[in-house]
């Protein structure tokens, strides 16, 4: 068992790093204040390779593994949490759901530009009416000839607004739950098919959110992702790839809390010493550290299992579970040792304190995953 980076690893860590340090850090509160995505920064990460880590050479990315995706998404969730759910949607939820499923037509057209950095995709499952019960959403796609018509609501939806291809599911058999959900390849300019952007979030302000109306929106048959009636496993294979980075992001923003927390700390004078020689600071300092190294191991025990093209669903839920419920943990304690300073936006944690509440609730929320690890201990179904 070998706990440490390769070199490739550590020179990927190191690179991001320093970018995110340069580029993201500084800026991360103006973008979160104008509720603005820095297009010019994410053109410049896609230059150096850095969106396109974990996609294949021949599709334009760098062909690295799912340690090397994690510490990408890691580096990324330190400086900025939306920027970090760019890189998920458009890598983990987007690019390498068209590489397991599409045609090889479909994969040479979305794939290289969203690699590059050059192009957006989104993901449209979540409805006004159906989150956690996915099989129960409302939207149709009704054949037509060689085409199908599109029609309902995507709620939620990051990069609704920005995208230029969106994977939509939607129902081909009304009556046949689960089985009856097809994917399809929606390109922007499809007549019948209008974003409507979501702003005062509390959260990822500086990430587009939106909702996808389809009110008749044709699709060539060739625009199907998967085969008719595989929507759901299409669906569930790419949040399997989300949780993943979703996981590593939040081990980012925890590490940030910490770090934030640790410099006050030693600084901070109270009772005539800093106020890290205090044991109830102390105790927050170690919960914070335990839980992130805690993290950390369980998100790089998922990529282990990924890399390995095993089983690790179990391992990936268990990972985005613990995760997302430990960064919203390691803010809080952050704060505290803050203090009053923690609550004004003198610091970054309380945009980092926001950011990371949205973490338990999308990509499954905590108590799915609870249900997904259980059913996988037991051999039985929670769901209906």
């Amino acid at each position: 068992m070998d706990f440490a980076l390769t070199e490739e690893q550590m020179a990927v860590q190191k690179m991001v790093r320093e970018f995110v340090a340069k580029e993201i850090t500084p800026n991360a509160k103006q973008w979160d204040i104008e509720e603005k995505f820095p297009l010019n920064v994410w053109h410049k990460l896609g230059d150096l390779g850095v969106i396109g880590t974990a996609i294949p050479e021949d599709y334009e990315g760098s062909g690295m593994d799912y340690i090397c995706h994690a510490i990408v998404a890691e580096e990324l969730g330190y400086g900025c949490s939306s920027m970090r759910g760019s890189y998920s949607v458009n890598i983990s939820l987007v690019a390498k759901t068209i590489l397991k499923w599409g045609t090889a037509e479909q994969k040479q057209k979305y794939v290289p530009p969203i690699a590059l950095g050059r192009s957006f995709g989104c993901y449209g499952l979540t409805e006004p009416d159906s989150g956690s019960n996915a099989a129960g959403m409302k939207s149709t796609a009704e054949k037509d000839g060689d085409y199908y018509v599109l029609s309902g609501n995507k709620m939620w939806i990051t990069h609704a607004d920005v995208s230029d291809v969106s994977i939509v599911f939607a129902k081909t058999d009304k009556n046949a739950g689960a089985r009856g959900i097809t994917a399809f390849l929606v390109d922007k300019e499809t007549s019948g098919f209008t974003p409507q952007p979501i702003h005062e979030k509390i959260g990822l302000r500086a990430q587009d959110t939106g909702e996808l109306i389809m009110d008749g929106a044709r699709v060539h048959k060739d625009q199907m992702l998967g085969p008719e009636g595989k929507g759901f496993a299409v669906a569930m294979s790419a949040l399997d790839n989300a949780r993943y980075t979703v996981a590593a992001g939040c081990v980012g923003t925890a590490q940030a809390a910490l770090d934030i927390a640790k410099n006050y700390a030693r600084e901070r004078i109270q009772f005539d010493k800093p106020i890290g020689g205090h044991q109830l600071v102390q105790q927050l300092i170690a919960n914070m550290v335990m839980e992130i190294e805690m993290g950390r191991m369980l998100v790089w025990r998922a990529g282990w299992l990924k890399n390995q093209g095993a089983p690790n669903t179990r391992e990936t839920c268990m990972a985005k579970y613990f995760c997302s419920e430990m960064v919203n943990r390691a803010c809080f304690n952050a704060m505290q040792v803050l203090g009053g300073y923690s609550f004004s936006g003198e610091y970054p944690l309380e945009r980092m304190y926001r950011d990371s509440r949205i973490n338990t609730l999308y990509e499954g929320t905590s108590q799915i995953q609870q249900l997904i690890i259980g059913n996988a201990e037991l051999g039985i179904s929670a769901f209906v």
